[in-house]
Order: structure tokens, then C-alpha cells, then sequence
């Protein structure tokens, strides 16, 4: 597995795990929470050595899961998760909170649950306007300067919200949404992480799986399947958005690889910097998603999925507004 640099010096694999959907959003959870736990152990043999986790994914089990699986590695590998949720009385999420009491409280309760003494890369969430950027950053500063946390880091944030976070506390890694679907990150955030030296993580590099080509106009979700809620997977949004599988597809077969890998190997080309970090519950899945470090898109490539993309236009938002507004981009 190639290895890639995030901000200074956080060595990391060139493609990470993204562990939430090994606790919700994607339909029914594992019933075998030792086949999640395989899974970890084979993305380690197989040289990953970058898993996302955070508090409000479950909450809480996703970040005991990837402590428990990670426990026997975990001097060769990097952990990031996340603060910015408050919850209620029956643990559910109940809004953003990133006042200095709640991170300090939140972190030593990832690393209880993550069972280590230090989170490698601890991000905020969600940008808090209720809370200046400037004390956030000076309460991961803090974090940092007591050995609790390595290295900061933030999601969702807008180029002028990172740039005065870095300033406060250098910033080693942003991570936001991030495919050949949603490219809005390009505009101003990647310029900014240029000029700072910050590194991103995209997430959801495959469309929430639609960009691997085996979801359909007919697929069917569950009730407890995000995709559900999201306007780009309503069932005449995905048609239209058919178009960008069917590019990927077409320059997958003449390489011999599958659509996934191209639109991974896409992303890891826009600067050398990238690290995504897509999700699966299957080994397959993951193999896959491994092996697009290897494949290599020439300029031609390059230019040609970038002309082709600017052609089509995806249709349907992101995200239901609720959880739009809660970014910062």
C-alpha cells in the first residue's frame, strides 16, 4: 500500500476505512459484530493503516467497535474521530456543541471507548457558529499540549473557518464530501489546504456507493438506509445521474478495472495529498477498494473524465436540508 502525508507529518495509507457503516446508515447493521471486527483486522493485513471512526456514529458502538478491532495494531495504525454533537437523555444526537467543557468531556470519552491514551487525528464534526473557531482550535491546542490528541483536524468547514483555525492551531487534515458527483470542494476549499499544507479526506468518495455502478433506478432502500432521505437517490434523479456510472464504466473496461477503482483512482490523482476513505462491510468491497491505489489514470485519462463529468449535470441535492445546513461549506 502506498503511503501518503496529511498535513506535516501524519503518515497515513493511501486509501483509509471508513468504519460508520459498520454501525448505521446503511440499511440493517451486521448481526455479527465479530464479522465487522474480521474486516478491520483484514484491511490491517492487507496494509491499511487509516480508519475513521466518531462518537455519533451508533452513537458511540462504532468507536468501541474500531477500538476493539484496532487494539492489536494500534501501534501501526491511525485513528481519527470526531466531536461536535450534543445528545439527549437516550443517547441520540441532539444538535452541534463545541463549547471547550464538551470537547475536553467528548475526547477523554473517545478514548475511553477507543481503549488507547491518544486519538491520532481528532476532528471537529460539524462547524458550530454558536462557537468561535478560535476557542475551538485553542481547545484542541490544549488537547494536544496534555498528550490527549495528536493532530486537529475539521469537517465540513469553509476555506475562511480553516484558515482561521489554522491559525490559532495548525490543522493537519480536512474531511468533507468528495467525488466525481460532488465537487464543490474545488472551488475554494482545496485552494486554501494548497496554500496552508493541510491535508484532505474525502468522504463518501463513491457517491454513497452509486459511483461503483450496482445501484439502479429500481434499487430499493430500507427505512434505515440514509439513501432513502437524499433527493440525489430518488428514483428519477438516479437515471439522470446514470450518465457519470456509465463514463466511469466505460474507462473501467478499457483498463480492465471495475468503476470504483476509477473513480477512487480519480480522486487519489487530484493532488498527492487526497486520502479517501470509502466505507463497506465486505472483503470483496474492500479488496476493491484497495486496489485502486494501484491503478494509474495517464493525462489522457485525466482529460478525458474531466471533460466528459463537466458535461453532465447531476441532478438532486445532497443531503435533505436539515443536514445541509449543518455544513459549512
Amino acid at each position: 500500500m502506498q503511503i501518503r502525508t496529511l498535513g506535516r507529518d501524519l503518515e497515513v495509507s493511501a486509501v483509509g476505512l471508513g468504519c460508520m457503516g459498520m454501525s448505521q446508515s446503511y440499511g440493517p447493521n451486521p448481526g455479527d459484530r465479530q464479522e465487522m471486527i474480521a474486516l478491520i483486522h483484514a484491511a490491517v493485513d492487507r496494509g491499511v493503516t487509516f480508519f475513521d471512526t466518531a462518537e455519533v456514529y451508533g452513537p458511540f458502538v462504532n468507536e468501541e467497535l474500531v477500538g476493539e478491532a484496532l487494539a492489536p495494531a494500534r501501534d501501526q495504525v491511525v485513528i481519527a474521530t470526531k466531536f461536535g454533537f450534543r445528545f439527549n437523555g437516550r443517547g441520540r444526537q441532539a444538535g452541534l456543541v463545541s463549547r471547550p467543557e464538551h470537547i475536553t468531556a467528548a475526547a477523554d470519552g473517545s478514548l475511553r471507548r477507543l481503549g488507547t491514551d491518544v486519538i491520532d487525528l481528532y476532528y471537529q464534526h460539524r462547524v458550530n457558529p454558536d462557537m468561535p473557531i478560535e476557542d475551538v482550535a485553542g481547545t484542541v491546542a490544549g488537547l494536544i499540549a496534555a498528550g490527549k490528541v495528536r493532530h486537529f483536524g475539521l469537517s465540513e468547514a469553509a476555506a475562511g473557518t480553516i484558515g482561521r483555525a489554522h491559525a490559532v492551531q495548525p490543522v493537519t487534515a480536512v474531511q468533507s464530501e468528495y467525488s466525481l458527483w460532488w465537487r464543490r470542494p474545488e472551488d475554494q476549499v482545496l485552494p486554501v489546504l494548497d496554500e496552508l499544507g493541510i491535508g484532505f479526506v474525502p468522504y463518501s468518495p463513491l457517491g454513497k456507493g452509486f459511483l461503483t455502478g450496482t445501484i439502479t433506478a429500481g434499487t430499493a432502500f430500507t427505512s434505515s438506509d440514509i439513501r432513502a432521505t437524499i433527493p440525489r437517490f430518488a428514483e428519477e434523479n438516479r437515471t439522470a445521474n446514470q450518465a457519470l456510472v456509465d463514463l466511469l464504466a466505460a474507462i473501467a473496461r478499457r483498463k480492465d478495472v471495475t468503476p470504483a477503482q476509477i473513480a477512487l483512482s480519480w480522486l487519489l490523482a487530484q493532488r498527492p495529498w487526497v486520502v479517501p476513505i470509502p466505507g463497506t462491510r465486505r472483503l470483496e468491497r474492500l479488496e476493491e477498494n484497495i486496489g485502486a491505489a494501484r491503478v494509474e489514470l495517464t493525462a489522457g485519462d485525466l482529460a478525458e473524465i474531466q471533460a466528459a463529468a463537466a458535461a453532465i449535470q447531476v441532478r438532486g441535492a445532497r443531503y435533505p436540508e436539515h443536514l445541509e445546513r449543518m455544513t459549512n461549506l
